[in-house]
């Protein structure tokens, strides 16, 4: 199997099988959105990052564009929370059913809030993670967005930052 059964199975509750065909595998692992970049060929912004923060004591998925870094005062500004910090491995794990590095848009194991930074949307395709860190698929943003049930956000840290 090319992908995580999991983010498989994902796919297909999601009326999204035809991309079972289009997810890569790769010989070595992706974790990073360089490496991930590097072993498409594409730019590092086209990567979407699954990056899953806590929102007091809750977590919260945003997606991200490679290129960039998530402020985590404007994740903070956007829910309303007293504090928000990047969760832990094992939170990750347990709220998503997946590794870091291998954490899909969507298919987790626990539904959550997501958000997505609107930088996305400057590509006409994406590429995130299938569900391992040696796997990725390609989705046209505002399609990975829906599925994902994103709200489109302004918090990617600015350059000056």
């Amino acid at each position: 199997m090319t992908t995580s059964s999991r983010f498989a199975g994902a796919l297909d509750e999601l009326g999204l099988g035809e991309l079972h065909s289009r997810v890569r595998r790769f010989p070595d692992e992706t974790r990073t959105a360089a490496e991930a970049a590097a072993a498409i060929g594409c730019e590092l912004s086209q990567i979407c990052k699954s990056l899953i923060f806590s929102a007091d004591g809750v977590p919260v998925l945003v997606l991200m564009d490679g290129a960039s870094r998530v402020d985590v005062e404007l994740v903070r500004r956007e829910l309303c929370a007293a504090k928000v910090t990047r969760a832990k491995v094992d939170v990750v794990r347990e709220t998503t059913g997946y590794a870091i590095g291998g954490v899909p848009p969507f298919g987790h194991k626990t539904r959550t809030r997501v958000l997505a930074d609107r930088s996305l949307l400057e590509h006409d395709v994406v590429w995130a993670a299938a569900g391992t860190p040696y796997t990725v698929f390609p989705m046209e943003p505002k399609a990975l967005i829906a599925h994902a049930g994103a709200t489109l956000v302004d918090v990617r840290e600015s350059a000056s930052s």
